[in-house]
């Protein structure tokens, strides 16, 4: 520990973790063991972040949440073993809609990504440059959003999916897809991705032809759903887009156009 930096005697701080100079942690906040806080890190109250973390210099962790309706409610901010925070990443902490924000294990958010008041981020997730992620957004596993995008409030990325660079995501994103272009649409699935993570060829071709049937043979969404209920085989991909579509009821993306 550095005497340069403010540690709140309150604080917990795990074995073996490293605070730079100038870096300060503020009463009730934990930090897992082997950890390391770079120089010039602020980490404010609410904060639990897990074992063997890096954060970067002007990271602010756990501030208050940049939402005029919250009114010091004791909320937090959350995030998991290994997960790589770099250089001005800014998270904010919950309100009482879900009373946290949080980022899963094995993550890494790169330069100047914000985070907003109760996301919910997966494991396995890259977040690149300057991507801005507003309130209430859920992101599951291994989704990896290119530089410059910007998320709107209460939408869901599903597992897998890719977000092209610049991109403005309005709508849910179901698992497995590319979504690029303005407005954002299917692109195809992110077969790279996939078979990088074990998918075998068999199952990356059966969620080509499910979406091939929801965005690219003209049928409606309904019709669509009803066609891939009936014919495709089943799987627990099969399942897992369809109770991602079923549930997104404000919308998914468009298909090509």
């Amino acid at each position: 520990m550095s005497n340069l930096s403010h540690i709140h005697p309150n604080a917990k701080i795990g074995k073996d973790v490293t605070v730079s100079p100038f870096s300060f942690i503020d009463d009730n906040v934990e930090i897992g063991e082997g950890s390391w806080i770079g120089p010039n890190v602020t980490i404010f109250s609410g904060a639990r972040i897990g074992k063997n973390c890096r954060v970067f210099p002007g990271a602010v962790i756990s501030a208050i949440p940049q939402d005029l309706k919250f009114n010091g409610e004791d909320t937090t901010t959350e995030i998991g073993d290994n997960t790589t925070i770099r250089e001005c990443v800014t998270i904010n902490r919950g309100t009482t809609d879900k009373m946290k924000t949080a980022v899963g294990n094995n993550c890494l958010l790169m330069a100047y990504v914000h985070v907003a008041h109760d996301c919910i981020l997966g494991n396995n997730i890259i977040i690149a440059n300057s991507v801005n992620l507003a309130g209430h957004v859920t992101i599951e596993d291994w989704v990896i959003l290119e530089g410059l995008a910007a998320v709107q409030q209460f939408v869901r990325i599903g597992a897998h999916a890719f977000i092209t660079g610049g991109s403005l995501v309005r709508k849910n994103v179901p698992p497995f897809t590319k979504a690029a272009r303005e407005p954002l649409q299917y692109v195809g699935i992110n077969s790279v991705g996939l078979r990088r993570r074990g998918f075998s060829n068999e199952s990356v071709l059966e969620i080509e032809d499910i979406y091939r049937t929801l965005y690219v043979k003209g049928h409606n969404v309904t019709n669509a759903l009803a066609i891939i209920e009936q014919e495709a085989p089943a799987s627990k991909e099969k399942e897992q887009i369809l109770n991602f579509i079923h549930e997104s009821k404000d919308g998914i993306m468009r298909g090509i156009s």
